[in-house]
């Protein structure tokens, strides 16, 4: 059987961070749940996509929609093996519900793997696990990551770090790295 994993995405996630793992992870042979707080199965999420063009910052544009393939209300920690969070802009919203809060406690208190990249380590702070990590996210999350008695890892952007159960990455060129690591952790 199959192990199952969960992705917890909303509206205007990032849609390579969202569709690469989701879609990758499928073709490595696991089955992957993706969930938004409000939404249901079939419901779809409205993605970004953001890039590097040369501006003090990344751009953002419109991406495609999102199908879900399972209902928020219905999942716990204890029915997969690990958690992903995507980043974008979901996540700034995504870390005021009370509810997916709890369920990234939940996995990092049955010390299940945990991947996050970008914008996700923002959940990860408001869910209160990030002490005594090293952890990276984009590195205008720093300060959330240190707030959080994390230690924010500046590592290049196509680059990973997993500390305990936490693999985290700085934006979306870090994919190949990212997934490696999560896989390697999953399959310890």
């Amino acid at each position: 059987m199959a192990k199952k994993l969960l992705t917890i995405c909303g509206d205007f996630v990032e849609d390579y961070e969202l569709m690469v793992p989701f879609q990758a992870l499928q073709a490595m042979g696991y089955e992957v749940d993706a969930v938004c707080p409000d939404k249901k199965k079939g419901d779809v999420v409205a993605t970004s996509i953001h890039d590097f063009e040369g501006q003090q910052t990344y751009s953002e544009k419109r991406g495609h929609n999102f199908t879900l393939n399972a209902d928020f209300d219905s999942v716990k920690a204890d029915d997969y093996a690990g958690l992903v969070v995507p980043g974008g802009r979901a996540p700034e919203y995504l870390r005021l519900n009370e509810k997916v809060l709890q369920l990234v406690r939940d996995f990092d208190a049955a010390g299940k793997p945990i991947a996050a990249i970008c914008h996700g380590p923002q959940i990860l702070a408001a869910a209160g696990v990030l002490a005594g990590h090293k952890v990276s996210a984009y590195p205008a999350c720093s300060p959330e990551v240190k707030l959080a008695q994390g230690e924010y890892a500046d590592i290049p952007m196509d680059g990973a770090i997993t500390d305990g159960n936490l693999v985290t990455a700085p934006a979306w060129p870090a994919h190949p790295a990212w997934i490696r690591q999560f896989v390697d952790l999953l399959e310890s």
